[in-house]
């Protein structure tokens, strides 16, 4: 359960720390006082869209924290993600902190348990911790897309139809695999031309790894032969000497170094490591020698290959223009071309397996579907019963129905000999059908129900879902929209319900006092001026304050006003302590 939501900086809001009770929890306050903006920093907490101009004006960040209480049929699913993602604070492994940091600059910071986390992953674990049910809620019910997610809700089916979701995704892998290759002919025919094409160019040039750095090396040597040979020419003089006999070379003049140096060594011994050492550069210096006089030797002007690799490096730029960066990307380039090429030339083949894979797979599908359908069908009749019981304590005499109809298609899945359109949800179309008056025919909703009823329908199904909702914290955002004061109290005690029966915690916004009755702690929210800012403030009320709050919200004289609200507060008690007894 949400056991603390502390709140800074946020929009009007300055600072704001509420407790909330395990059971029916409600918030009250004229309209503006700022209850919506308490939901809105719920729904930060819980991964939802970070606005700067949430921001409080002046400052440099808003910060909201909520800390969250596992004891609840959500525990074990919580503590496993936050045991995944290494986040579970061995100090209260039972207790989670959640809180998201926003900037004036648009920058955000959300953190698990001190931990900074993607919003993706405080999305993840805020569902398996609040669900939210806003007070639009009841005109997305009147759109049919909305209905089978709902039912399959109430009838634990989520995790057979995200099964049946991924089926259908693999399915239509294959499917998009056997569309192209069922492309016409002529492109099926321009395409092999071009694949073939490209293989065969770059088969042609013989590309190697490493071969363009080493064809511009060589012209660099090439090019450059003049340089090369005057260099090398006067490095063989110097150190092997010219052919005139006269001048001594390099070499010639170690060696009479060694000699002397040798005379040195024997006479005086302590010259031993000299000698050495020079026989050592001699020795060096003589390789060296031999080593530029065969670089000369074997230089030489050769226009005829400075030209063929010319004309290679620019068959590669060429090549390189078309189809890669270097040769890596061209080769590359070239081997997928060949696999798309042999895919394509065997294409009958493979269409022939896909078609085989394809048909298996609908067979399949039309079975699990089939099974998903028959669960759907059984659970639309206990959800009609239970939403009808719970429209009669709403006041509503009223038959509600779920309609199952299907679209046959001759490229379908099969169920048994038919065949029928299908997506990832299987090959039901459902609609949630309701006759408002006796003895009329059941009609969609969107059709038959006014702002009212539908405001109930929505409440007799949420009531219906929180039954089997494992989501330990209810957030009722003013879905008394519609609802007058004589139906109020009913509407209390079926939220109170959800809090003592199915044990959910349960926090609602609203404006009738009836409703407000119920709650086991009544919260006040106001506005408040101080330095000439406006700000706003949360005080749980007692019972005396509840009794002026109530008798507030009546909106009667002031006397009639406080018996009305303890009135109410008594109906209340005596509901509970009879729901309780029995």
């Amino acid at each position: 359960m949400l056991a603390e939501l502390s709140i800074r900086n946020f929009a009007i809001i300055t600072e704001l720390t509420l407790t909330f009770n395990r059971g029916f929890n409600v918030l009250t306050g004229e309209t503006g006082a700022g209850k919506s903006i308490i939901l809105d920093a719920v729904s930060l907490i819980l991964g939802g869209r970070a606005d700067t101009s949430f921001v409080r004006a002046g400052a440099d960040k808003a910060m909201v924290e909520a800390t969250f209480e596992l004891s609840s049929s959500a525990a074990e699913a919580v503590q496993k993600l936050l045991a995944e993602h290494d986040l579970v604070d061995d100090d209260d492994p039972n207790g989670v902190t959640v809180s998201r940091e926003l900037r004036s600059t648009g920058r955000n910071v959300c953190r698990i348990n001190g931990s900074t986390v993607r919003v993706s992953l405080v999305r993840e674990l805020g569902e398996l911790l609040i669900g939210i049910h806003g007070q639009g809620e009841h005109l997305a019910l009147l759109h049919p897309k909305a209905h089978q997610p709902l039912l399959d809700a109430y009838a634990g089916l989520q995790t057979a139809q995200k099964k049946l979701a991924e089926d259908v995704r693999a399915l239509r892998g294959l499917e998009r695999e056997r569309n192209d290759l069922q492309q016409d002919a002529r492109t099926r025919q321009q395409r092999i031309d071009m694949l073939r094409f490209q293989v065969d160019e770059i088969d042609l040039a013989q590309l190697t790894a490493g071969e363009e750095e080493s064809l511009r090396q060589e012209r660099t040597r090439l090019s450059n032969m003049e340089q090369l040979l005057q260099a090398s020419s006067v490095a063989t003089a110097v150190l092997l000497g010219l052919d005139d006999g006269e001048t001594p070379s390099a070499v010639d003049l170690l060696g009479e170094a060694e000699s002397s140096v040798a005379t040195l060594a024997r006479l005086d011994e302590s010259q031993q490591e000299m000698y050495g050492r020079l026989q050592g550069l001699v020795s060096e210096f003589n390789d060296l020698a031999g080593e530029v006089r065969d670089y000369l030797e074997n230089l030489e002007h050769d226009p005829v290959r400075l030209n063929e690799i010319e004309e290679r490096l620019e068959l590669i730029s060429r090549l390189k223009r078309k189809y890669g960066d270097d040769i890596a990307e061209i080769l590359a380039l070239r081997d997928e071309a060949a696999a798309e090429l042999d895919k394509i030339e065997n294409s009958d083949e493979r269409l022939a397996e896909l078609q085989v894979e394809i048909d298996k797979k609908l067979r399949d599908l039309g079975g699990k579907a089939a099974k998903l359908s028959q669960k759907r069908q059984k659970s639309g009749e206990r959800l009609s019963r239970v939403v009808e019981k719970e429209l009669g304590h709403l006041k509503m005499k009223a038959q509600f129905g779920v309609q199952f109809s299907t679209v046959e298609d001759p490229e379908g899945l099969y169920v048994g000999e038919n065949r029928y359109a299908f997506d990832h949800t299987g090959y039901d179309k459902l609609e949630f059908m309701i006759s408002a008056n006796p003895g009329e025919p059941l009609k969609p909703m969107a059709k038959v129900a006014s702002g009212g009823e539908t405001a109930r329908i929505m409440l007799a199904l949420k009531t219906a879902l929180a039954a089997v909702d494992s989501t330990p914290t209810l957030i009722f955002d003013e879905i008394d929209q519609g609802i007058g004061g004589r139906i109020g109290s009913i509407v209390g005690e079926k939220l109170w319900s959800l809090a003592g029966v199915a044990q959910h915690q349960v926090i609602v916004v609203t404006h009738l006092p009836q409703m407000a009755g119920f709650g086991d702690a009544h919260f006040h929210v106001r506005k408040r001026v101080q330095q000439g800012r406006t700000s706003t403030a949360v005080t749980q009320l007692d019972h005396q304050e509840r009794v002026a709050e109530l008798g507030a919200m009546l909106g009667t004289k002031e006397d009639l006003a406080i018996v009305g609200a303890r009135s109410i507060l008594q109906e209340a008690r005596k509901v509970k302590e009879s729901r309780l007894g029995a």
